[in-house]
């Protein structure tokens, strides 16, 4: 198998909050991201009731989609398919979530001594007793060096130790934690694609239920 070189000094830790595919905050700065920024990110805008929110609000939708989670959960990440995979990201884009610019070390999923908080800021906020009962899902992205098998396989990896992090470290359940690898084909930045930006893990709020709360 041949390796790939990626650079993977200090950079600024980049997120990039939607709510509901509405923009929401940046936070950028090399630790300073807090779990409560993260948790904030990831709360479910409040429902009104009465009112029309979209197919979140529809009881047909939302049992089709615990459906679908039910038949990722507790799979290898390695075992999805294309497209569950492309699913898993369709869903995700109508959720609260989160991009972490979490750093590895060189050719490896091994967490960067220097992302260690910010996984940590992760944990405490996903152990936040307002998201009990969520299921997240933890998806890997990669730069666009090397190539498209390489990179989905790393993405895996690199999704696969922070769940084993946030287990081992906070307690959480394994089956709330559903991961899923994109490799290079979701660039956040798709101009640039050996820019930074793109090696992200993101974390995804896929269950609305605490907004109507």
């Amino acid at each position: 198998m041949t390796y790939f070189n990626k650079s993977f000094g200090l950079k600024a830790i980049t997120l990039t909050a939607a709510l509901s595919m509405t923009a929401g905050l940046a936070f950028a700065g090399d630790n300073n991201v807090s779990s409560s920024q993260i948790l904030d990110a990831l709360k479910p805008k409040p429902i009104t009731r009465g009112l029309s929110v979209g197919p979140q609000a529809d009881p047909t939708a939302q049992a089709k989609e615990a459906t679908f989670l039910n038949t990722v959960r507790n799979r290898q990440t390695r075992s999805l398919s294309m497209g569950e995979r492309d699913q898993i990201a369709e869903l995700a884009s109508t959720k609260p979530n989160i991009d972490l610019e979490i750093q590895f070390d060189y050719n490896s999923a091994d967490i960067a001594k220097t992302s260690v908080p910010s996984v940590q800021a992760l944990g405490k906020a996903l152990s936040d007793p307002s998201l009990k009962g969520s299921t997240f899902v933890v998806a890997g992205h990669t730069d666009a060096i090397g190539t498209e098998e390489y990179n989905q396989g790393l993405s895996e990896r690199r999704a696969d130790t922070i769940k084993k992090y946030l287990v081992q470290n906070y307690g959480l359940n394994g089956s709330d934690l559903v991961t899923v690898g994109y490799g290079k084909t979701k660039l956040k930045d798709t101009a640039n694609g050996a820019d930074p930006i793109n090696r992200r893990v993101q974390v995804v709020n896929m269950d609305t239920k605490t907004a109507s709360k």
